[in-house]
């Protein structure tokens, strides 16, 4: 009995994921992504190689090697990257190892301020060390002889933008971790260090190497601080906009996007490989680690996370000052002024209602987007084993595709004459586009992750009822996932209101984001004005968040009541 009973429900499971509006749907997806994934980066490589005459040949690689001071910015590139990575990693792991392994207070305070640097453009942290150590900064002396306007300001600027990601991460990995080993370690008499070497190190080593990849990739890709902060320092990212934007060589601009993708590519690979190696740290037997009060631990970590917590917040306030001061530093008289300058006189104010259209638009139609595909992949069966093959693996693609060179990508696909998608180009359509392919790797794991955590025998029992797929998508699988339904929302919003990379060669002057123009006030020398519209978003997403928050609470409150139940 209980052998065909298995039997049964294996059938019955079978049924309900082999639809075929299930196989139409992923090949539509399939379709999307090929359009707006696969043959950009196509279009890019196939540029890359033509020549002048558009005939097939290396010309433009040869011509890129022997450019002066390419090599330059490859290797500035590289080492700027590496050392963000070598500063910002340690830093972010002792944050998180005093939120997840002390017993400070407000825990939850230290980590709002870890994330503070997602909620505004890069160019915040650029334009903050600027007033800092600039020229005419508070603290230049500190720096000696040496100039912020260059590698040192880029780096630390790049630590400042990359530190949450790596936070995000590390914070996970130390949040898994089996009580055991520590009483067993205590048994044993191993000394603190002892125990962070042999148990803490090795339970959070994939967590480091993931981290050390995002912060690389991130590093290595990043443009909005260089541009404002990096004077005549040389990078790829900045030749890639000065190729395509200053001189309007598109073929050189793809050569030198493809010679960037390479690092963060061979980052993204690691990481994969990491991460199928990576085993399970918590078995079913495990019991949560709780850290009991230390002063001689939790004291230094105290004092770590009051400076570095301090150092953010000095960052984020002194670009709050900064838009709202006459004249730094001859003038500290409060003022609107440059809010009403760049809201009114700059045409910034359209700038911003564009930002918030692309990024509601962004997060609205990229939320269902994602999560349905999320869960044609998880609940359709194999009759599509191939054609989920291929959308999982476009799937992770953008993870390892910086913003830069999608966005040289959409130019040379979608600016092509004979394209008939070629109307999209420079509309808000395209610059919605591009943010939810740029940013869908993260929201996919996060959808795939909520979905794999369902019994898939909610459809098995739906189809031995009779009940359509579609309705157990409406009434189980959506309320059980909205947790992750909304995070994917935020997600998308914030960083599509704060983006720079993946539009600055997409928009026009109809669909300008507020991102870009703050990048062209700083071009034009107005560091108030573009402080005070840094600032505007830093606020607006901060809203948001906090509208998210309490929404989040009352629909959960409504579509989560389940997981309160009290036998």
């Amino acid at each position: 009995m209980n052998a065909w009973s298995s039997l049964s429900s294996r059938w019955r499971l079978r049924a309900a994921q082999h639809t075929p509006a299930g196989g139409v749907l992923l090949g539509l997806v399939a379709l999307a992504l090929c359009v707006f994934l696969l043959l950009p980066m196509g279009a890019l490589f196939s540029h890359s190689l033509l020549d002048e005459q558009g005939q097939t040949s290396l010309a433009r690689f040869r011509e890129f090697a022997a450019m002066p001071g390419m090599a330059t910015a490859l290797w500035n590139s590289f080492w700027v990257a590496l050392a963000v990575t070598l500063i910002t990693v340690p830093l972010a792991f002792l944050y998180a190892y005093a939120i997840q392994r002390s017993c400070l207070p407000f825990k939850g305070l230290w980590r709002l301020i870890g994330l503070s640097p997602l909620l505004g453009p890069s160019l915040v942290g650029a334009i903050s060390f600027i007033q800092w150590f600039g020229t005419q900064g508070l603290l230049k002396s500190w720096l000696g002889e040496t100039s912020v306007y260059g590698p040192v300001g880029i780096v630390m600027a790049t630590v400042f933008s990359s530190f949450p990601h790596a936070l995000m991460i590390l914070v996970v990995a130390l949040a898994s971790s089996d009580g055991r080993l520590y009483e067993a370690a205590d048994a044993l008499s191993a000394t603190r260090w002892r125990k962070f070497l042999t148990v803490t190190l090795p339970a959070a080593k994939y967590g480091l190497i993931s981290a050390a990849m995002v912060v690389f990739s991130y590093s290595v890709s990043e443009f909005g601080i260089p541009k404002v902060i990096g004077g005549n320092f040389k990078v790829l990212a900045v030749e890639i906009y000065v190729q395509v934007v200053g001189l309007q060589n598109f073929g050189r601009g793809a050569v030198v996007a493809l010679v960037l993708l390479l690092p963060v590519l061979f980052a993204f690979v690691v990481d994969r490989q990491v991460q199928r190696r990576q085993q399970a740290s918590l078995t079913a037997r495990a019991v949560p680690y709780r850290p009991r009060p230390d002063w001689r631990r939790d004291g230094p970590l105290l004092l770590f996370s009051l400076l570095l917590a301090g150092a953010m917040l000095a960052v984020l306030g002194m670009a709050a000052y900064t838009s709202v001061i006459t004249f730094w530093p001859y003038n500290l008289e409060l003022t609107l002024g440059h809010y009403r300058y760049g809201l009114v006189e700059a045409g910034v104010l359209d700038a911003y209602l564009n930002s918030l259209q692309i990024a509601l638009l962004t997060a609205l139609l990229g939320t269902p987007f994602i999560f349905v595909t999320a869960y044609l992949l998880e609940k359709t069966g194999a009759r599509q084993s191939a054609l989920q093959a291929l959308v999982q693996g476009m799937a992770s693609l953008p993870m390892g595709v910086p913003g830069l060179v999608l966005g040289i990508g959409y130019i040379l696909f979608f600016n092509h004459p004979d394209n008939p998608l070629n109307g999209l180009y420079q509309t808000f359509a395209i610059l919605v586009i591009v943010n939810v392919v740029h940013y869908y790797s993260s929201c996919h794991l996060t959808a795939l992750t909520a979905l794999k955590s369902l019994d898939r025998e909610f459809e098995a029992v739906s189809a031995s009822l009779k009940v359509s797929q579609f309705v157990t998508f409406w009434r189980v699988t959506l309320p059980v996932c909205l947790p992750a339904v909304l995070e994917i929302f935020r997600y998308l919003f914030i960083n599509a209101m704060t983006t720079v990379s993946a539009l600055v060669f997409l928009y026009s002057p109809d669909t300008l984001p507020a991102s870009v123009a703050i990048l062209n006030l700083d071009e034009a020398g107005e560091l108030g004005p573009a402080a005070a519209m840094a600032t505007l978003i830093i606020v607006t997403t901060a809203a948001f968040s906090l509208l998210y928050s309490a929404l989040t609470h009352l629909l959960l409150q409504r579509h989560q009541a389940w997981r309160s139940f009290k036998h």
